[in-house]
């Protein structure tokens, strides 16, 4: 899992609340393995194309300006319904490292800290001005900085956010669960051998033996 420390990128406006799962990216292309040739066109595939392939020009990723986004800046409830996670690895195949909105989805927030991408989580108020800004400045950066916990605004604002400790360690670090889990597999390794030891009784017979 690629780390995230401090980010300053063009950010994306989505204005619509209750964006679900499915028009991240549709169904149909959930069989497709992650990291897969072109995974980056199935994200909002459905609202982003035309039945014939072709770009729809008032989607907003299609518009020059916000093409390089890397941060998005959602309404409320982004990321809702079902809880595939390949609607976080739609988002990162795309570029984006990080999402910002009032409310995320439950299941999206938590898969979003497991695939390196920062969802953080501002007060109404403070995400609808950063959009309205966005707007009015099409191509505008934000920085996001995950280690003082802080998003700097286009007007330069600054405004906090909370993260949990663990997820927080985790994404600086570039490890998920499993990378966790594997940074002691020395220590696990030296348990077991001292298992078997000491408590050879509990440990059940190899097939054959």
């Amino acid at each position: 899992m690629q780390a995230f420390t401090r980010l300053t990128g063009v950010a994306v406006p989505i204005d619509l609340p209750n964006i679900d799962t499915d028009r991240v990216i549709p169904a149909r292309f959930l069989r497709k393995p992650q990291g897969s040739a072109g995974y980056d066109r199935y994200l909002f595939h459905d609202v982003r194309f035309d039945a014939d392939g072709s770009e729809k020009a008032e989607f907003v990723l299609n518009q020059a300006p916000y093409r390089p986004a890397t941060i998005v800046v959602a309404a409320e409830n982004f990321g809702c319904g079902s809880s595939r996670e390949a609607a976080v690895w739609a988002l990162a195949a795309y570029g984006f490292r990080s999402v910002i909105a009032p409310s995320l989805g439950d299941i999206f927030h938590q898969n979003c800290f497991k695939n390196g991408l920062l969802p953080v989580i501002l007060p109404a108020g403070v995400v609808d001005d950063l959009r309205r800004q966005l707007h009015a400045r099409p191509g505008a950066t934000l920085t996001v900085d995950l280690e003082t916990q802080t998003v700097t605004a286009p007007d330069d604002a600054q405004h906090r956010f909370d993260v949990d400790a663990f997820r927080k360690e985790m994404l600086l670090s570039g490890r998920d669960e499993i990378g966790l889990t594997l940074g002691f597999e020395a220590q696990i390794a030296e348990f077991e051998a001292r298992h078997a030891r000491e408590m050879a009784w509990a440990i059940p017979p190899r097939a054959g033996t």
